[in-house]
Order: C-alpha cells, then structure tokens, then sequence
C-alpha cells in the first residue's frame, strides 16, 4: 500500500523522503548508513512526538485513515481456517459486514464485522463499511448460530454508521438495530467487541453489546461523527474539529466514561503503519480476554453483561 500522510504528519514527510533517498544512494563505495540510522532513529522519535499529543480531531483522522488495517486483514492475521457466511435468509447479503466461522488458537469461533474498502470499487462494493438492515440481520443469523453451538463471539467494529438510505429505512434499519441490541444482551456465549476504527452510534452498537470491549488506541466511539455533530448543532458540518472536542471521543476518554474495558495499543504511528504488529498485539488481549470468559458460566455470563452495561449511565441531582 501507497504511504498516505495525514496533515498533522507532514514534518514526517520531508525526513522520510531524505532517508528513502539516502538509502537509494548508499553503495559499497558511499556508505551512508550511518546517517540513515541517525535520521530513522530522528524520524521515530518525531513520530513518537506527534503521536502522543494528538488531538480528538486527529485521533478521529487517524480512525478513518485509508491504509488502517480492516476485519479481514485482522482474519488473515489472528484467525486461520475462515469460511464467510453469507445472507439474512430473508433479503440478501450486506458486504458492509463480513461474518463467518474460523478457528482461534485451535478453537472455533464466530467472527463478524464491518468491512470498508481501499479503492473506488471496493467502498462502492462494501458500501463504505455502512450496513443496510439485511447486514444486522446477517450479523444475528450468525450470532444466534454460535449461540446454538456455543462457540465464543468476535466482533470487530468499524464503521461511520448505519446507511441512512431509503431502501434501508423501509426495510426496518432501526428495528435490526434494535433487536440486535436485545438478543446480543441475551446470549449465552462469550462475546468480545473490538473497535478497531469508527465506531459510530447504533450502526457501531448493533454488533457492540459485549462481555469485554476493547478499543484500539487510536479508534473513536461516539454517537455521531463530529461533522454530524457540528451538523446539528451548528448548521456547519465544516466544525468537526469544534465538534469532536465536545464529544470525547476518543479511547482514553470512552475509558475514562466505564463504556470500554481495555485500550489496545498500537504501533507507534498507529495500526495503518504495521498490520502484522498490529494484529499480534490484538491476538494477545484476544487470547487473554477469551481464556478470562470462558471460565465463566453462561447465565453469569449473561447476568455480568447485564450489569456492565445498566451501570454505564451517569446522573447528577441539581
């Protein structure tokens, strides 16, 4: 993949490019590695830099950015023997979500979630990672399958929101969502959500109603997106950044609110720079996270879920 620089990454660009130069001319007779080190060890200090003090805007730029590793670059990575499952059984199949069975270190497991696309063909083809009804429908017709056989739940959220079309709306998008949000409270059977990227209101929920919800460290949950939120409030969506302050969006601050239960961290300069050391750092809180839940029985399960989510509301008497 093309290397993709966000505005904020800029002063990266220009030391980057002298040391992909430098190493262009480095020969037996011209060693230059000396001062390749001394620029790349610059450059991952910089980065380091930028990356530890970025703001709530630039962490929602960072959750989009185009090369972030998606649910079937992590499938590839963590989870071996993959079949997708495809359709609701009662519309057709949504490729906004992917879902299918797999096996985690030597166990089955399900494993669904919201699929974006790099290139023109492929947002148009995953309908940029923003599900119709039938894809929720998709993602229960699954988790009710693993429930049956009591296989542990995966589910990796990424996604801007539920498609607002109106195909979407007459075939029940907010009663998908909806009931995906009961049965997922319901079911007896180890469920981890991870937000990998955007996760945005009911479309981000609807497969989100999990025993342990991770979040990676540059990822973002909110109930809208901050130009929808600077929409709404301000009638100017250009005030996302304005927007994405006020709504604490980011890991630390959905952390901080009880609403997740661990931050994954990332490579430095996030996920989009190393899918491979990316994706072994999620396998192990996978690993440890499932190892955790499956000692528990299935009705404490359910009742733990219960209350996790019924203790996230906060209320102050004036």
């Amino acid at each position: 993949m093309a290397a993709q620089y966000l505005e904020f990454e800029k002063p990266l660009v220009e030391l980057e490019q002298k040391i992909h130069e430098l190493m262009e001319f480095s020969t037996d007779t011209m060693d230059l590695k000396t001062e390749v080190a001394k620029l790349e060890k610059k450059a991952e200090q910089m980065r380091e830099d930028i990356f530890a003090n970025l703001t709530r805007w630039q962490t929602a730029q960072v959750a989009r950015h185009i090369n972030r590793p998606f649910t079937l670059d992590y499938v590839s990575r963590i989870f071996t023997d993959f079949v997708e499952l495809h359709g609701d059984r009662q519309f057709g199949d949504d490729h906004a979500i992917v879902g299918g069975l797999a096996q985690f270190e030597g166990e089955p497991v399900m494993i669904i979630g919201h699929q974006k696309g790099r290139d023109t063909k492929e947002k148009v083809y995953r309908n940029f990672g923003m599900p119709n009804p039938e894809g929720y429908r998709k993602a229960l017709r699954l988790m009710e399958m693993a429930e049956r056989f009591q296989i542990p739940i995966i589910t990796f959220v990424d996604t801007p929101g539920a498609f607002p079309g109106i195909g979407a709306e007459e075939r029940g998008q907010a009663e998908a969502i909806a009931r995906n949000l009961r049965e997922m409270a319901r079911f007896k059977t180890p469920i981890i959500v991870v937000v990998t990227g955007e996760g945005g209101s009911g479309g981000a929920l609807a497969i989100a109603v999990g025993d342990r919800v991770l979040m990676l460290e540059y990822s973002v949950y909110a109930v809208i997106s901050p130009e929808g939120c600077a929409a709404i409030l301000w009638s100017d969506g250009t005030k996302g950044e304005q927007a994405a302050e006020a709504l604490k969006l980011t890991a630390k601050d959905i952390k901080d609110l009880d609403v997740i239960d661990e931050i994954v961290k990332e490579p430095v300069g996030g996920a989009h720079r190393d899918h491979d050391a990316m994706a072994k750092t999620l396998r192990e809180a996978l690993s440890r996270n499932l190892k955790e839940l499956k000692t528990l029985a299935p009705e404490q399960l359910v009742e733990e879920r219960y209350q996790k989510f019924r203790k996230m509301s906060r209320f102050v008497e004036m």
